[in-house]
């Protein structure tokens, strides 16, 4: 019998442009409202057919990402009862609060799905909170543990640059450090924005309930911040989910990919990218 040919799967960037945190249930698991966007920018993954799976993980951020039962990818393949070899061309930094393990957790199993010609399987937050968004890969309200997504409308057409500042900011340490955690959720109903001017404007009425507690631990995000918001172009600036990835909204490409440049400081992870 022919083996299936590899399977290559995209695993970008996801990106909080609110995040809500709406109460802890009794297990710890906090409760969240999210407005999630995907970046074009983000991680590669080759499957192909094996009798065991193995990973093993290239690519400009591979340092530091372990290939032992810890990776979520690792994690993934096992929550899908299927093997592989594996291969993960790193991109996008770590811990970083842009859901790199989470999206290559959801692209992985979109890839085994693939590869093996079987459904995708159910309760895909056991392996966190971010992957079933990462499975739906755009734009999408998370609500819930994670488990709770709705997909929505097309966004107006929405650009913007992403900063990480080169410092690590663990998520329990974020959390750990949250004032309260029952604060209000996002409206039921979410409006319809024209164009990014309206969306950022909006988003000036939302949260990101992580962000001051990831500022008291990594200063640098304040100057991520600042510098962001001091360009002409800036629509609004914000802290991606625990941070430190930080990213300003723009009206257009161009716009992005010139602030991109203004942005580039020695230390810095900076991209500009086009959301969907």
């Amino acid at each position: 019998m022919t083996k299936a040919a590899p399977v290559q799967v995209f695993a970008p960037a996801k990106i909080n442009l609110t995040l809500h945190v709406t109460g802890q249930r009794a297990d710890g698991y906090h409760l969240l409202d999210s407005l999630v966007v995907f970046a074009d920018v983000g991680d590669r993954l080759t499957l192909a057919p094996a009798d065991e799976t193995t990973l093993t993980v290239t690519g400009p951020r591979a340092a530091g990402v372990p290939t032992d039962g810890s990776n979520l990818v690792l994690k993934a393949a096992t929550l899908a009862g299927h093997f592989a070899t594996i291969t993960l061309d790193k991109h996008l930094p770590a811990m970083a609060g842009i859901g790199g393990g989470s999206s290559d957790a959801a692209a992985a199993l979109r890839g085994l799905s693939v590869l093996h010609g079987t459904p995708l399987p159910a309760q895909t937050e056991r392996l966190g909170a971010d992957v079933p968004v990462c499975m739906l890969a755009r734009a999408a309200r998370m609500r819930g543990v994670g488990e709770d997504v709705t997909p929505l409308p097309p966004l107006p057409d929405l650009h913007g640059v992403l900063v990480n500042p080169g410092v690590d900011v663990p998520t329990p340490r974020v959390f750990a450090r949250l004032a309260r955690r029952d604060n209000a959720p996002m409206p039921d109903t979410l409006p319809t924005w024209p164009d990014a001017a309206a969306l950022a404007g909006w988003m000036g009425t939302m949260r990101n309930d992580l962000e001051p507690p990831a500022r008291q631990i990594a200063p640098e995000i304040d100057h991520v911040l600042s510098e962001m918001s001091a360009q002409p172009a800036c629509l609004i600036a914000r802290m991606s989910g625990s941070g430190a990835t930080c990213f300003a909204l723009t009206a257009t490409r161009a716009q992005a990919e010139a602030m991109a440049r203004a942005l580039t400081r020695p230390g810095w992870w900076v991209q500009p990218v086009t959301f969907a």
